[in-house]
């Protein structure tokens, strides 16, 4: 029976909820944790830098195992990562281990996530084309982020009251079970759509074609390139500021061990990114251009960001908190978007690969920087200089729109794109190159944190 594009659609939903719900475990308390091992806050988010490192270094390789061997391979692989590299934390927590073996942890969490987290879209992307969806893709990639909010709701709460309960190494091994459970229900559930796996491909020319296409469709497609560029600039700020909001919250509320106040923080943001998700079709049918959308979305967020350094007060900060994520839960389908509609079919993968290797390399200096900014001076000056970052963005976003681009332009009967490249568009990709392999990871994950 020929697979349909609502079961394409349902499958992305629920493996979406699935691993959200596994990962987010440790999102509302991974700094306290961090913490609690013994390192300071420039050392947590070092640590956390180096989970970027792991993407940058292994973005490009594993994608060229998600091209010859399959997406659904990929995603298995990253579960079963994930699932080592949790265990691997909680035994450095248990032990207080020193900084090294912190970063050797985090790139192999990054490892994971670059098998792993997104593979799902770049399977719903060329799925839905395969099957011939009639709708917008911005609005497939929506119900995504909703399902990632309620996982990470759920997730949160429980991680929070489980670490006050009984302390903050539950969570982690929590995690790991679900993790296990995750690469269970995605071995039988899951299966590659629209794209023919190359077996047997040369990891080096692999390689080769992957740096070529990403120069040639990213960097030198200007549309692509400025919205790329803007992508290495502000990556680090969204990991930073979900991060840094669980010490920041406990120190404001002046309650140090109340491990379930940064779940619930963490819940609040999984609410807005569940607000943000559903305001994605109401907007794209009134503003008609998603520059327009990235540009005020970015404006909104920076201004999030400045009010919760300017006004140091526990309330007026949750609140920002919660417009902070709900216009990041807006902007991540619609910068997907607008680079899906920009890449051929048969290059996507690569492209958006480089993409979120540039993201995590703008992460991988961002975080430490801003990390030492709160550990010499305060959180709330982090968080003005976390704005300031992300109005750096704003330029960047301003050329994009000047391109006019096709894809700015939001058309409600468009489907799926699947723009097509000519032999010599495509350069060193062989005739035979299917639909890609690699996950639309595109913008900064929302404030959706890492490891």
């Amino acid at each position: 029976m020929a697979t349909t594009a609502r079961q394409i659609l349902r499958t992305y939903v629920v493996l979406t909820l699935l691993s959200t719900f596994a990962s987010s475990f440790i999102w509302g308390i991974n700094t306290l944790f961090l913490l609690d091992a013994g390192l300071s806050v420039a050392q947590a988010f070092a640590a956390n830098a180096f989970f970027t490192v792991g993407e940058v270094l292994f973005e490009v390789p594993t994608g060229v195992v998600a091209d010859t061997m399959g997406r659904r391979v990929s995603y298995l692989l990253g579960a079963a990562t994930l699932f080592f590299g949790t265990l691997l934390y909680l035994a450095m927590w248990r032990v207080h281990g020193p900084f090294w073996g912190w970063a050797g942890a985090s790139i192999l969490l990054g490892l994971g996530f670059t098998f792993f987290s997104g593979a799902t879209e770049a399977w719903l992307v060329d799925g839905l084309s395969a099957t011939r969806y009639q709708g917008t893709v911005d609005a497939a990639l929506a119900r995504g982020k909703m399902a990632e909010g309620a996982g990470m709701l759920v997730g949160t709460i429980l991680g929070g009251v489980v670490a006050q309960a009984t302390n903050l190494g539950v969570p982690y091994a929590l995690r790991a079970a679900a993790l296990a459970l995750t690469f269970a229900i995605a071995l039988a559930s899951m299966h590659d759509v629209g794209f023919t796996p190359r077996r047997g491909a040369s990891v080096v020319a692999e390689v080769r074609g992957v740096l070529r296409a990403s120069l040639h469709h990213g960097l030198g497609h200007r549309p692509v390139r400025w919205v790329m560029l803007g992508g290495l600039l502000g990556g680090g700020v969204p990991i930073f500021g979900f991060y840094a909001m669980q010490p920041y919250l406990l120190q404001l509320r002046g309650e140090g061990g109340s491990y379930a106040v940064a779940g619930l923080a963490a819940a609040l943001v999984a609410l807005a990114q569940i607000s943000g998700a559903y305001v994605v079709p109401w907007a794209s049918r009134r503003l008609r251009r998603r520059t327009t959308i990235l540009l005020f979305t970015t404006g909104a967020s920076a201004a999030c960001l400045a009010g919760i350094g300017l006004f140091p007060r526990f309330w007026v900060v949750l609140a920002l908190l919660a417009g902070w994520a709900i216009v990041f839960a807006m902007a991540i389908p619609i910068r997907q978007a607008y680079l899906n509609s920009l890449i051929p079919s048969a290059e996507r993968a690569t492209v958006l690969s480089f993409d979120n290797l540039l993201t995590s390399a703008g992460g991988a200096i961002a975080q430490p920087a801003l990390g030492k900014i709160a550990d010499v001076w305060s959180y709330p000056i982090s968080y003005v200089a976390g704005a300031a970052v992300e109005l750096a963005v704003v330029p960047f976003l301003v050329l994009a729109r000047r391109e006019r681009a096709p894809s700015d332009r939001i058309d409600a009967r468009e489907v799926t794109p699947a723009p097509r490249a000519g032999p010599a568009a495509r350069g060193a990709a062989r005739p035979d190159r299917t639909a890609p392999a690699r996950r639309a990871r595109g913008a900064p994950r929302g404030p959706r944190p890492r490891g």
